[in-house]
């Protein structure tokens, strides 16, 4: 196996220890996106890197296209390969929204991505996406979002610990990750969450996921 193929068989096999319910979340995920995607339509994927999304999309979706992003050079190599079997239909570009075609797209996703971002590079990265979408079409977005004050953080984070050693991630390595999330990791409350949505212009914001420490919005442009 190929130094890429790890990679992407290690992100495959990382998130849903990590993320309760990451299969349904993706089967929701293409559903929210298939109420409004025509069948030969085209999706934009930010933070596409290890092709998790992009291989669900494409193996339920055989007419449609995909533009996946990700700022990571290997992890867009994993979702190459990952996406192997779809190559004709995605086309994945290195870099943050702003290297993503203009579109416009019939529908958008991101997941797991925006607790990375700074906060104040959200408002932009959201209105950038919107500007690349048709009107009316879907944005699926989901990531880590709990109430802010100190100790709600500091709850959410000891049970996202505890739900990843529950699954068989090493109880000291969960424990010692906490405080790293909580210094380098960028949350939102989800009040907070959904008036950035309706600033950055989407409308009909609703909620369809929620599993511990993490939330997720379909939202239309």
């Amino acid at each position: 196996m190929s130094g890429f193929a790890h990679i992407a068989n290690s992100y495959a096999e990382g998130p849903p220890k990590q993320v309760p319910g990451l299969a349904g979340l993706h089967r929701m995920m293409q559903l929210l996106l298939a109420e409004r995607v025509p069948e030969t339509g085209r999706v934009l994927v930010l933070g596409a890197g290890g092709g998790m999304e992009l291989t669900t999309l494409a193996g339920a979706h055989s007419g449609w296209q995909f533009d996946g992003v990700d700022p990571s050079a290997e992890m867009l190599e994993a979702a190459r390969i990952a996406t192997v079997d779809h190559a004709e239909r995605v086309h994945l570009h290195r870099g943050t929204i702003e290297v993503a075609p203009e579109g416009p797209f019939d529908g958008a996703t991101c997941l797991l991505v925006f607790h990375f971002i700074p906060r104040e590079q959200r408002l932009a990265t959201l209105k950038a996406m919107r500007q690349r979408l048709k009107p009316g079409a879907p944005l699926v977005l989901a990531h880590m979002s709990f109430a802010q004050d100190d100790a709600s953080r500091k709850l959410w984070i000891k049970r996202h610990a505890a739900f990843a050693a529950s699954n068989g991630v090493d109880a000291l390595s969960a424990e010692a990750a906490q405080q790293m999330m909580l210094d380098r990791l960028h949350f939102l409350s989800p009040e907070d969450e959904e008036a950035m949505l309706a600033e950055a212009g989407f409308e009909g914001v609703s909620l369809f996921y929620a599993a511990f420490d993490f939330r997720g919005w379909v939202a239309y442009a």
